[in-house]
């Protein structure tokens, strides 16, 4: 059974960590869409990930690439029996 891979696994530590701190930059400064329009033009940015996508996935690449450092995966499963 292979292991589930996410989108940033194949970034290093330092790399991670600086997509997690823009995107909380972003987070503090409640930006999630950019539009400028005038005179007859105009131009909208998009972020490529919502914020909570991008923490999400920083999250989970950080567990994969140092456990120790950033916490285990959670594997222990309780039954529950109605």
């Amino acid at each position: 059974m292979s292991s589930p891979v996410g989108i940033f696994d194949t970034l290093d530590v330092d790399t991670i960590l600086a997509i997690q701190a823009k995107a909380i930059s972003f987070l503090l400064e409640g930006k999630t869409v950019m539009a400028w329009s005038g005179e007859g033009t105009s131009a909208e940015k998009r972020f490529t990930m919502n914020v909570r996508d991008t923490l999400e996935e920083c999250k989970y690449s950080l567990k994969q690439l140092d456990p120790a450092t950033y916490g285990y995966f959670i594997k222990q499963v309780k039954p529950f029996h109605m």
